[in-house]
């Protein structure tokens, strides 16, 4: 629990430092939320990102799919939980003093905002990149759905996908999105 908490502290510093020495064309940048499951690094935009938090069990829905892990009651506010990897089609593992739920505010197709957290690995870092070093996504042909993620960018040698979480959250039913991040790596790597 203690690791835990020191594992939260060190993310929530980084996360409030983020802001400290942008450069004068910070103008130009965005700031990204990394954050890593089953080895590989993805990152949302940080002002979608409210906060967070370790891993707390949450009330399970009925008739859920595996990858909502239910709901918590967040001072007041219910916030479905999805566990990202799961989404995604990765295995499930147990959840370590290292899992945490980012908590994000995510943008509706009618421009309301709703707050949901997904289960990921680990945070990771936070960086600021501009449009200039993204790639756009592969096209992995009509058969599979990629408008949820936003770029591909390479960062320290290593490829980072970067994800709309406003397209990912408000895609239908957020399906399970089975093979998607393991082909896209794929036919970039």
């Amino acid at each position: 629990m203690q690791a835990n908490a020191n594992a939260d502290s060190a993310v929530v510093a980084n996360v409030a430092n983020a802001g400290d020495g942008i450069s004068p064309d910070s103008h130009q940048t965005d700031q990204y939320l990394t954050f890593i499951m089953a080895g590989e690094e993805y990152g949302v935009d940080i002002l979608c990102v409210q906060e967070i938090r370790g891993w707390e069990s949450a009330t399970p829905l009925p008739n859920a799919p595996a990858h909502i892990k239910g709901v918590i009651n967040l001072r007041g506010t219910i916030v479905p939980i999805v566990d990202l990897r799961q989404c995604f089609g990765m295995e499930a593992i147990d959840y370590t003093p290292v899992t945490v739920v980012i908590v994000l505010k995510v943008k509706s197709e009618s421009s309301e905002y709703r707050v949901m957290g997904i289960v990921v690995d680990a945070v990771s870092d936070v960086y600021s990149l501009g449009k200039k070093d993204m790639r756009p996504p592969p096209d992995l042909s009509n058969a599979v759905n990629t408008d949820f993620v936003k770029g591909l960018v390479n960062v320290e040698d290593k490829m980072v996908i970067l994800l709309d979480i406003d397209e990912l959250l408000t895609l239908e039913d957020v399906p399970n999105l089975a093979n998607v991040a393991k082909q896209i790596q794929t036919s970039v790597g």
